[in-house]
């Protein structure tokens, strides 16, 4: 059969597909669908790949995932369950200042090695005081100190099981009388190394280990429950006191400084200014503040979708850039006006109430790629925010340059999300809306300053209200999201995310546009029917 080809020297290899420069070069706009990434060489395993990458500029994830600060994707139990599984959790802003602290506060206090700042009452404190510390910050391991501080001498300990069977009647009794006393107790001492406290108590089978100074005074507390999680998630997200990592969204008012105080005072390891269009006086003042007042905060600004945009934000000192305006899938800025009450053109059964005409924005496969491009020469990382609804989006946004990928809708349906669940048709949903929805708008103020219009007379919809399937939770998705990025990583050739910026940058990478029927032939058909299971 050989004869009937024209053969040649096997040294020779054509030139396949285009490098990402010259596939972005045509001045089209491109989404991620637009494209697919031609594949490489394998000489690794899945489960090789190497996931760490940056968040901001001092601030690294091992897994390069993020949920986006929406009022019906992240709140506390979503950022728990992020930093557990390796990425992030950005608490949402469309509530009062307070509520949010004390949700970056829940966050914070999940897991820690030593807790240098731990709840502390006096022996005249009351059962009632316990149960409500208890719903408070969901634990009730309370050390009790002679003057109800941190440093004051130990007296004892109230658990859960000093307290279990207590009810509304019990709740004048004062501590003194049900705690456990100082003499029973198993405490570690100053000094003492993570690793060696953490042996005292797997020994004493102690739920908390109280670390006290010579004169027995408190100086911090460590938890038997952290060691657990520190087994069962071996990828969670934590800063330099073993905390958990979380982030959390700001306006950029003059009222929002006062919103960033009360994070700072919770913990928060980083501040997203949120903004549609973050190219504004307005964010570019906020980040010269945020960044004198508070020099160790990492602040993420945006959003942005041209290296112009990128600029100034990056000359303002920013740790690192959003980027994405319009392509969400409940957002509608880059949109065309469909008169009130006509059905949707791209959902026809879906009958809306109107949708305003803003005309701006880029596709999002293009907008990473520039602005990563020039972000890059300035060590800023890029996140890359919406357009992502499958693993593959995922895998094509790193590979355009962006550090990390934020996600709402993919999110959405999951246990963690707020929100209830309810039926519609036998099918398990949750409400999902856009922050630029009148729905949001009406909630909150921080929703209509996203999108400059506090002060209008007239809401103009940048977003809409939807629901999203149910997703079950997020320990469950998240190592999927993270095992289908590997093996995309893994068929490309790229044992880590920065081999693959690399070979992007470098030209190695190739690319190749698809045609609208080679986009069909990419998905399921040909079937009668089908059920898609993910994980």
């Amino acid at each position: 059969m050989a004869d009937y080809l024209i053969s040649g020297g096997t040294g020779y290899v054509p030139d396949d597909g285009m490098t990402a420069s010259q596939l972005f070069g045509t001045g089209e706009g491109l989404t991620y669908n637009d494209f697919l990434i031609l594949p490489g060489f394998i000489d690794f395993t899945a489960e090789e790949v190497d996931l760490t990458s940056a968040m901001t500029r001092k601030i690294q994830l091992k897994a390069p995932l993020v949920s986006s600060p929406m009022d019906t994707v992240s709140e506390s139990d979503m950022a728990i369950a992020m930093a557990l599984t390796g990425g992030i959790g950005i608490i949402h802003n469309n509530c009062t200042p307070e509520f949010q602290a004390n949700e970056v506060r829940k966050v914070k206090k999940y897991e820690q090695g030593f807790i240098m700042d731990p709840i502390v009452l006096s022996p005249e404190h009351t059962v009632g005081d316990v149960f409500e510390m208890k719903r408070k910050h969901g634990f009730s391991g309370i050390p009790i100190t002679e003057n109800g501080k941190l440093g004051g001498k130990l007296l004892g300990i109230v658990t859960s099981r000093d307290i279990d069977f207590m009810n509304m009647d019990h709740h004048h009794i004062k501590l003194r009388d049900v705690m456990t006393p100082f003499e029973d107790l198993v405490v570690g001492h100053a000094g003492v190394s993570l690793k060696e406290a953490n042996e005292t108590l797997q020994r004493s089978k102690k739920g908390k280990l109280p670390i006290v100074n010579e004169n027995d005074e408190l100086v911090s507390l460590i938890a038997r429950t952290d060691l657990k999680k520190n087994r069962d998630y071996p990828l969670a997200s934590k800063d330099s006191k073993k905390q958990l990592l979380c982030g959390a969204a700001s306006g950029t008012r003059e009222e929002d400084k006062y919103r960033v105080e009360l994070l700072v005072q919770a913990g928060v390891d980083l501040v997203v200014l949120d903004s549609s269009q973050g190219n504004s006086i307005y964010q570019i003042n906020m980040i010269r503040y945020l960044k004198q007042k508070y020099p160790e905060l990492q602040v993420i600004g945006g959003n942005v979708v041209t290296a112009a945009q990128a600029k100034n934000l990056i000359d303002a000192g920013v740790d690192g850039l959003r980027v994405g305006m319009g392509s969400g899938s409940i957002c509608i800025t880059q949109e065309v006006v469909v008169p009130h009450g006509e059905p949707s053109p791209r959902q026809p059964a879906t009958v809306v109430s109107g949708r305003a005409l803003m005309a701006v924005g880029r596709p999002q496969g293009t907008a990473v790629y520039k602005v990563a491009e020039y972000a890059r020469r300035f060590g800023v990382p890029v996140i890359a925010d919406g357009g992502i609804s499958t693993v593959g989006h995922i895998t094509k946004a790193l590979a355009l340059g962006a550090s990390t990928v934020m996600m709402g809708s993919l999110l959405a349906g999951t246990s963690e999300a707020p929100g209830e669940y309810f039926f519609q048709d036998g099918v398990r949903l949750k409400k999902y809306r856009g922050m630029g929805s009148l729905e949001a708008m009406e909630k909150g103020k921080a929703s209509q300053n996203r999108y400059f219009s506090e002060s209008d007379k007239l809401k103009v919809a940048q977003g809409v209200t939807g629901s999203i399937q149910d997703k079950g939770s997020v320990h469950k998705f998240v190592p999927y999201l993270i095992a289908g990025i590997q093996h995309g990583c893994q068929d490309i050739g790229a044992k880590s995310l920065s081999s693959l910026r690399s070979m992007m940058y470098s030209g190695e990478l190739r690319f190749e546009t698809r045609t609208v029927s080679a986009q069909v032939e990419g998905g399921v058909h040909g079937l009668h029917s089908y059920e898609k299971r993910l994980y």
